[in-house]
């Protein structure tokens, strides 16, 4: 299972989901989690340091990863596309040329909600407190994904 987080920039929420998810399924060999975001403002450059400080809070280390941005070509290299937001989901939508891409692609947050099409807050213009929020929402997420996979 081939797993890709998309969120705008690719240092906030996606890298937070990719640290979360790739830490509950560390265990499972069939599991392949990425992460990229739909604009392209931050390409190499690492998470955002409250992303990276609140994982680092729950022991997952995400000083390995680098931003970059979706291409067509993850509709090919992935299973599942998990949007955090409903704007990057139409804009993944737009991306999409088959039925069969468009069908990959899923708000992550329905995991919890299922058909509700909530977001993940973007916590990049607030404080350490939203970075907490969306780690809450996301872990929730993350575990419900790791359950249906296992």
């Amino acid at each position: 299972m081939r797993i890709l987080m998309v969120c705008l920039g690719n240092i906030c929420r996606s890298p937070l989901a990719e640290g979360i998810l790739s830490n509950k399924t560390k265990d499972l060999d069939e599991v392949m989690v990425d992460s990229a975001g739909t604009a392209g403002y931050h390409i190499g450059s690492p998470p955002d340091e409250r992303s990276i400080n609140i994982a680092k809070k729950h022991n997952i280390n995400l000083n390995n990863q680098r931003a970059r941005k979706f291409s067509q070509e993850d509709f090919d290299k992935f299973d599942i596309i998990y949007a955090m937001d409903t704007s990057n989901y139409k804009h993944l939508i737009s991306l999409a040329n088959t039925e069969e891409e468009k069908n990959k692609i899923r708000m992550i947050l329905n995991e919890i909600n299922p058909n509700s099409f909530e977001s993940v807050p973007d916590p990049y213009y607030g404080g350490e407190d939203g970075f907490e929020i969306v780690y809450n929402l996301l872990n929730q997420a993350c575990e419900k994904i790791k359950s249906s996979i296992e």
